[in-house]
């Protein structure tokens, strides 16, 4: 079952397929067919920049035709023949403010005018400071220094090698190993692909990524907690987990833990359960490891406080930012890092070697330090609660009682529902039904209207479909009563259609 973006007279199906193993065991082979859109070679000339085949872009997909967006207005995306589609996602969780604002764009457009670009081997900039001292000062004196750069990848290439150094400066040499997460990702880049646990996106690439690192189980409940067994037990179980893992690699060896505080793109906003974050700290304490949270997806204000970390009642030693950071008007992301660590640097070599050309962009730094001004003085969080809040409302309204609906979950305006193709065992789909791209791909069309983001391999890091929600922060209640009722309506005839029903 496939649906195209464009009408029949522009593309009709085509399938794509590829073949990966397992990380966990090699042996296992997986052949993935995912629905593209075969290309009309007489497409006018603006229809082929949209077309890979016409393009000199090397796209993500090569063989598909892309929907040609010309201009966003607040919470839409605005098409070349004017449709508009509801960006209920954000992009991947990037947009806090929707599109077009216009104070962030003339923050640029000045930045750009004074002094667009900075070397930072020689210089500073005023609004690198003020960025970065505006968000050491919103973790309430938790974290020492913010580094910036411009994606959630290279945060977290730094933050594996500011890890590694930090024991270099204390004299320990032998770290050099790190614990994370199955069904985890941290990042595209070699290193960054290195500690996350995507089997997909890790496997073509598996000769090449550092094998000084190892994986312990999420903590999802929905899959993971056994029958009977309390949030608590839950989390004591995966301590032990984890704390067994330092056993077996050596303690003196590791680094490094690193985890999402609610999982984003490989399980879909699954937060963990209450006591776990403070179980792991007391285990990375335990063997003087530290710990790195991953907020690139979740943090910056999406999960309802401006660090995802405050509501689990423990501090980081590295924390990696992006997406809501600058909201999509500049690529940034960044690294916040504890006294603990910058201490070590302090008191050390003072040289933290590491360094990119575009690192601490003017450019990037005014979109970043604009938008966050919006957020505190709009009181942006608040509304992320109260919204989030209602979204979780309706959708578990709407969508909780439907046989191929087995989980919603989330916090502040981060939600994600996992789909099953059995509701009794919770027995997911065939990775070869590509579910989630197809219901995404249907929400594009011109009965929907509405953006929502495709994940797979929830369960088990191959099969697993679900769908992430992810609205702006100033979004209204009744933008999320349309888009509760949109994706009620979307999940439930996408199943229809798929059983032959409708």
């Amino acid at each position: 079952m496939s649906f195209s973006l464009y009408p029949p007279s522009l593309a009709d199906a085509h399938t794509w397929s590829f073949t990966t193993s397992s990380i966990q065991d090699p042996s296992r082979a997986y052949t993935f067919d995912m629905v593209l859109i075969k290309l009309n070679p007489t497409v006018g000339a603006t229809d082929a920049v949209a077309s890979s085949k016409h393009s000199a872009v090397l796209h993500r997909h090569l063989d598909t035709t892309f929907l040609n967006m010309t201009r966003s207005e607040g919470n839409f995306l605005i098409l070349e023949d004017d449709r508009k589609i509801f960006d209920a996602s954000g992009g991947a969780a990037v947009g806090c403010l929707g599109w077009g604002d216009q104070r962030v764009a003339q923050a640029v457009t000045n930045q750009v005018l004074a002094a667009p670009y900075c070397a930072t081997i020689f210089y500073t900039t005023r609004v690198q400071e003020e960025l970065c001292r505006d968000l050491v000062q919103s973790t309430n004196g938790a974290m020492a220094r913010a580094y910036i750069v411009n994606s959630g990848s290279e945060a977290m290439e730094a933050a594996v090698k500011l890890a590694r150094q930090y024991f270099l400066e204390i004299d320990q040499p032998q770290r050099t190993r790190f614990i994370s997460r199955k069904q985890s990702y941290h990042g595209i880049t070699l290193g960054a692909l290195s500690v996350g646990g995507h089997e997909v996106r890790r496997a073509k690439f598996e000769p090449l990524l550092i094998k000084n690192v190892s994986r312990v189980s999420p903590c999802n409940a929905f899959r993971g907690k056994a029958p009977g067994e309390s949030d608590e037990e839950y989390a004591e179980r995966l301590a032990k987990e984890l704390d067994d893992e330092f056993q077996q690699v050596g303690p003196e060896n590791v680094c490094a833990f690193v985890a999402e505080p609610i999982v984003g793109a490989a399980l879909g906003c699954v937060p963990a359960v209450k006591g776990y974050f403070k179980a792991v700290r007391d285990v990375c304490d335990k063997y003087g490891a530290l710990l790195i949270l991953d907020e690139v997806m979740c943090g910056m204000g999406r999960s309802g406080t401006l660090h995802a970390w405050e509501q689990e009642g423990i501090v980081p030693d590295i924390q990696t930012i992006g997406k809501a950071l600058g909201g999509g008007y500049q690529p940034v992301a960044g690294l916040l890092a504890g006294h603990r660590v910058v201490n070590a640097l302090e008191k050390g070599s003072s040289v933290f070697v590491h360094g990119h050309t575009y690192q601490g962009h003017p450019a990037a730094c005014a979109a970043a330090l604009e938008v966050q001004r919006i957020v505190r003085e709009e009181n942006l969080l608040s509304n992320v609660r109260a919204m989030g809040d209602l979204l979780s409302s309706r959708l578990r309204e709407i969508l909780a009682s439907h046989p191929n609906v087995g989980d919603i979950r989330g916090r502040g305006l981060f939600w994600g529902i996992e789909f099953v193709a059995d509701k009794e065992n919770m027995a997911p789909f065939p990775s070869e039904d590509h579910v989630c791209m197809e219901i995404c791909q249907l929400g594009l069309t011109d009965k929907y209207g509405i953006n929502v983001y495709p994940g797979g391999g929830s369960v088990d890091g191959i099969t697993g479909d679900h769908i992430i929600i992810s609205p702006a922060f100033n979004i209204s209640r009744e933008d999320v009563e349309w888009i509760a009722a949109t994706v009620g309506r979307l999940v439930s005839d996408y199943f229809a259609a798929k059983a032959g029903t409708q």
